[in-house]
């Protein structure tokens, strides 16, 4: 009985062992259960928030390039309307002005002949008195008496020619040289109303501005004219010099002068067949009342902490630093691959003009079949760091030949006054201003110096040819394994 009793309670402790165990595996399959739920409807809540943001991300992607898109077409086509306005509107505001001045003569001489009262300079009477007294006497319109005696002073031949040269960037010879080239476009004759303006006097006026920076009223005040005769004579100057002097003196160059620019590079770099030497610089501006974005100067704005607008100007210049190819006025936001890709440079070479060369530029710039640009990538080996060196010895070129341009023409170094549609007209002028001090050895003074502050930034598809790749890198080995790449990288 008492083993019966034993066995009852040990089968007692087994079942209810059981029992247990069986309702512990049912919970803990219960609890599984719940935890799987509750991570399926986790998950499923994560996939459907990440679908939200990125439906939302999606949509404002769109929505930004959309708006990138339309800023973008507007800008173009506001700075069409400026290379439109430019190229006809010019000669309509010409047409206009001359009839103004020949109806302003007729109302003042028919003014004169009945009797209205004009002012005598020479004798300081009125023509009234001098109709009584001199019926012959010549009438002249009143003008306003200025000063004159500062220009005078410079235009006399005993005048020191280094004060001259101080004055307006150049010696007297240069000087001489562009009155006489622009002499039959700029020339006015006298009327019976007032005496024309000189030749000389109207380019002084011009170059004087440019060199200088100076406002108009300063301008009027030194050359004792009125601001408004200042301001219209350093348009016609710069208009005629675009006119005139740059097919001249700013011009690609030849099958001859190109092979002796590819000598004197390849003397300095070891580097053949380049032809020019290319950089792109900004011009302040005052804010545009149209397409205001299209000109901010992000980066200017950043480091000088002042808000920045600006215009480009892209040019290539041969060894001596001689403008070879400009183009201006693209919007300052623009980077550099952008400007070279709407340049008349870009086109000629697109149609097979530009062909076994190369024209070096900075980081700013892709590799292409004809533009050479330095290694960019992390980790460069000698080579390229050699070839790098040799590259940048080229770029110096172009970037010392854009200090002089700003440093001999300080207009370039501020806000102007001038429009923004006559901006390109006015900074044409000072690149063949340039140009021609450049060769006639006008040597800039040390004090003008300036220094250039331009933001190189990688363009996004900055390879965009094989042939070109290869091309680099054998340029490169050849000046390692010739002994042509220097050391200074060591």
């Amino acid at each position: 009985m008492n083993n019966e009793q034993i066995n009852h309670k040990k089968s007692n402790k087994r079942r209810k062992k059981e029992n247990g165990d069986k309702q512990s595996r049912e919970k803990k399959k219960v609890l599984k259960g719940v935890i799987t739920s509750l991570l399926l409807i986790d998950g499923e809540e994560r996939r459907s928030a990440n679908e939200e943001c990125n439906e939302i991300a999606l949509q404002e992607k769109t929505l930004f390039e959309a708006t990138q898109m339309k800023e973008k077409d507007a800008m173009l086509g506001y700075y069409s309307g400026i290379q439109d306005y430019y190229d006809h509107g010019i000669v309509t505001d010409q047409k206009l002005k001359r009839k103004r001045s020949r109806a302003a003569a007729i109302s003042a001489v028919s003014a004169a002949v009945s009797g209205v009262e004009f002012v005598d300079e020479s004798r300081g009477v009125s023509n009234n008195e001098g109709v009584k007294g001199a019926g012959n006497q010549q009438r002249r319109l009143w003008v306003r008496d200025r000063s004159k005696a500062w220009w005078d002073e410079c235009n006399r031949p005993e005048f020191p020619e280094e004060e001259f040269r101080k004055c307006f960037r150049m010696g007297k010879g240069t000087f001489d040289l562009i009155c006489e080239e622009l002499n039959s476009v700029i020339a006015k004759e006298d009327t019976m109303l007032r005496a024309a303006i000189p030749v000389r006097q109207r380019v002084a006026v011009c170059v004087w501005r440019l060199a200088t920076g100076d406002p108009l009223r300063l301008v009027s005040k030194r050359f004792g004219l009125g601001i408004s005769t200042c301001h219209k004579l350093v348009l016609e100057v710069c208009s005629a010099i675009r006119t005139v002097l740059m097919p001249k003196y700013l011009q690609w160059p030849d099958e001859e002068k190109g092979k002796k620019i590819k000598e004197e590079f390849e003397s300095v770099s070891g580097i053949p067949d380049v032809v020019g030497s290319m950089y792109t610089t900004h011009i302040p501006i005052i804010a545009p009342k149209v397409s205001v974005a299209a000109y901010f100067n992000r980066r200017h704005t950043e480091r000088n902490q002042k808000t920045s607008y600006s215009i480009t100007v892209q040019g290539v210049v041969n060894p001596k630093g001689i403008f070879t190819d400009v183009c201006i006025g693209w919007p300052g936001s623009m980077p550099d691959d952008q400007v070279l890709e709407k340049s008349a440079l870009y086109q000629r070479a697109n149609q097979g003009l530009i062909k076994g060369v190369w024209i070096v530029g900075n980081t700013g710039y892709p590799l292409m079949d004809w533009v050479l640009v330095p290694y960019t990538q992390q980790n460069l080996t000698w080579t390229q760091h050699a070839f790098n060196e040799k590259i940048r010895e080229i770029h110096e070129v172009a970037k010392d030949a854009f200090a002089r341009l700003k440093g001999r023409w300080s207009c370039l170094q501020k806000r102007t006054e001038v429009k923004l549609q006559d901006l390109p007209v006015v900074l044409g002028a000072c690149c063949v201003l340039h140009n021609i001090c450049e060769m006639r050895g006008e040597v800039i003074d040390s004090e003008l110096k300036f220094e250039l502050v331009d933001d190189e930034m990688t363009p996004e598809n900055p390879l965009r040819s094989v042939s070109a790749m290869k091309a680099r890198d054998a340029i490169a080995h050849k000046l390692l394994h010739h002994g042509l790449a220097g050391t200074g990288f060591l």
